[in-house]
């Protein structure tokens, strides 16, 4: 087992920087997360980033902005610039349920506490350190800024909310994944903090930091900021999205505005995209080409400890729990399902880990302390889509598909999953390793698929059996979403017979090795265009395939997804055409309902609402003898 030192994490306190021999900071970190020194943590992964390029670096995790504001003073003012991440999740989806209702745990926080971090940290903090070093740069980051880099529609506030850098104040926001553009901006501000040492006065180097939108950083890729209309030089190609205000009189334009947003970052030569508000412009360039496996094996070959911050000892941080022994091998998603934020913040295109780099990182697993054996996830967004790219990059950079699998495969994606069954056996090969389990979700339409090679065809066929013969700890997770094939379509998901074919693969694997596994499929209710006789339907498909449906959950308009504007709107951003969405409390617990019409104390509701919606006919099928409970 390995040992550490305090001084092998980032440092949090003054005392860590001078146990570093540092007497100034380049760049502070604050997040609303604990420090978890791990890839798998977004701030940790920037740290570590920033630390590789020379920089000095510290993380102030999850400060109190209740107090005096001392945690946003303790580490002085950095040389270049603060940073911001309000965490892992959108800090709103973090503390509320789809109800609105207050959750009782957070799940990034030690023992779980629900208050160590505001609504909307990104603002909270970014206001805070305005106001106390008003001309430093503040930098926004994280997937609750990402999504929120235009006008976007707030589930929580009920209303179309500005761009988060007119609250925030912030100087500039990175969207996405954040190593290529903070590295290029570090390396910038570093480079004319050196030359303004040189060349200027005192007073010219204590106001450098204030003439950032002085300097040439507005121009860096996958960055979005704020500036005058008057100081805006357009270009031919530019996209000028309705403004802000045309948005909150006109849904229809806001939810044309989306289709805009999505197919631009989803393209290897996006453009820019503009739009006005109060007077002003928010400008969002577009985003970097996809990572290079190199750069993505740099970014997780950092020298993590793996392990929470030392201060933390004693507690249990129940997000880091969940993942510490677990592997990412790649990043991307290409399902583009119309209610995820994966594919909107980490891109389509699957950039994936060298096995080398892959099987450095499990050796690394196997020397921690508590590890028995076991790897919890092999995986990634999807478990499925290693290696996984168009055959012909040619027709990719052309391409502007929100997904490479919906409405169907694309004829120029790679489904090969021979990359990853090499990496499965390669780490089960492992001393140390006695299983690796698949905990990230299975795209069983991938391996439903039918390729024009046979070659590939063999490999999917070999992959389905052997993941469901060694990497499956009894129980796989699916995710149909839904058994409407109208509701799907809308989602971007496969039809339902695709689920029913795969598990009847599933169920006959699992008959001939001998083994008494589970399908546990995942369900939304309340999405954009499903209705109660929807759910209705679901019940009964799901109880003729023998399921008491476990992991279910209510739709929540996240911001900057298609579901969402969709939601909100009244309008598919891609058509225009109406769409119906429940939003009213009854509504939706009408539609939840029949996720469990097994359980008794639903069933004179359910049976209620299906003669209140004209779809009595169900009620045999769910309960038999017109809904009277059997003697």
């Amino acid at each position: 087992m390995k040992e550490y030192r305090l001084t092998d994490w980032l440092p949090t306190t003054k005392k860590e920087v001078e146990l570093r021999g540092w007497d100034e900071l380049d760049v502070i970190l604050f997040s609303g997360d604990a420090y978890v020194d791990h890839p798998s943590f977004g701030t940790a992964v920037i740290g570590r980033i920033l630390e590789a390029e020379g920089l000095r670096v510290a993380i102030v995790p999850q400060p109190n902005w209740r107090d005096d504001l001392r945690d946003f003073k303790k580490l002085g003012r950095p040389r270049l610039f603060f940073g911001i991440s309000a965490g892992c999740m959108d800090s709103m989806v973090n503390k509320y349920t789809a109800n609105k209702r207050l959750r009782s745990e957070d799940a990034y926080t030690p023992d779980a506490r629900p208050d160590m971090r505001p609504e909307y940290p990104s603002i909270v903090y970014s206001q805070i350190l305005k106001q106390i070093w008003p001309d430093v740069p503040v930098i926004l980051g994280g997937i609750e800024a990402s999504m929120r880099r235009l006008s976007h529609y707030d589930y929580w506030q009920d209303k179309v909310q500005k761009s988060i850098l007119c609250d925030s104040k912030a100087d500039l926001l990175i969207y996405g994944m954040g190593e290529k553009p903070i590295v290029e901006l570090a390396r910038q501000m570093k480079a004319e903090s050196e030359k303004r040492k040189v060349d200027c006065t005192t007073d010219c180097i204590e106001t450098f930091n204030s003439q950032l939108s002085t300097l040439n950083f507005q121009q860096i890729p996958q960055t979005a900021y704020l500036c005058k209309t008057t100081d805006f030089r357009p270009e031919e190609g530019d996209i000028n999205l309705y403004s802000h205000k045309e948005c909150l009189k006109d849904k229809k334009k806001q939810a044309a505005n989306f289709r805009h947003i999505e197919e631009e970052s989803n393209k290897y030569a996006a453009s820019r995209i503009t739009q006005s508000v109060d007077g002003r412009l928010v400008v969002v360039n577009p985003p970097y080409p996809p990572m290079t496996q190199e750069e993505l094996d740099h970014a997780f070959d950092l020298p993590y400890t793996r392990l929470p911050h030392p201060k933390y000892k004693g507690k249990r941080i129940p997000a880091y729990d969940m993942i510490k022994f677990s592997v990412n091998i790649h990043r991307g998603c290409f399902g583009g399902c119309a209610f995820c934020t994966i594919s909107a913040h980490q891109g389509k295109f699957i950039v994936s880990r060298s096995k080398e780099s892959i099987l450095r990182e499990v050796k690394e697993v196997t020397q921690l302390p508590d590890f028995k054996g076991n790897l919890s996830d092999l995986g990634g967004p999807s478990a499925n889509m290693y290696m996984m790219r168009g055959k012909e990059e040619a027709v990719c950079r052309k391409c502007k598909r929100p997904s490479c699998i919906h409405p169907k495969v694309c004829p120029n994606l790679n489904t090969d999953h021979r990359p990853l069954l090499d990496i499965y056996r390669a780490v089960d090969e492992m001393p140390g390793i006695k299983r690796s389990y698949i905990g990230s979700g299975v795209r069983y339409d991938l391996l439903l698929h039918k390729s024009k090679d046979p070659a590939i065809n063999q490999s999917t066929a070999e992959y389905t059996r052997e993941l469901i013969a060694r990497h499956v700890s009894g129980r796989l997770k699916v995710a149909p979403e839904h058994t409407s094939d109208r509701v799907l379509n809308i989602m971007r998901k496969p039809p339902f017979s695709q689920f029913g074919e795969f598990k009847q693969i599933f169920d006959r694997i699992n008959r001939e090795l001998g083994l008494r596994q589970q399908i546990i499929p995942y369900f939304i209710s309340s999405h954009p265009g499903c209705k109660e006789e929807d759910m209705a339907e679901l019940a009964v498909l799901t109880k003729r395939l023998d399921f008491h449906l476990e992991q279910v959950q209510d739709f929540t308009p996240t911001p900057m997804t298609v579901a969402t504007e969709a939601w909100y709107t009244g309008f598919h951003p891609y058509t225009l055409e109406p769409v119906f969405s429940a939003k009213t409390q009854r509504e939706k617990l009408a539609q939840r309902q029949f996720f469990f019409w097994y359980k008794p104390e639903e069933r004179k509701n359910i049976i209620n609402e299906l003669r209140r919606i004209g779809r009595a006919d169900l009620i045999d099928k769910l309960y038999g003898s017109g809904g009277k409970p059997k003697r």
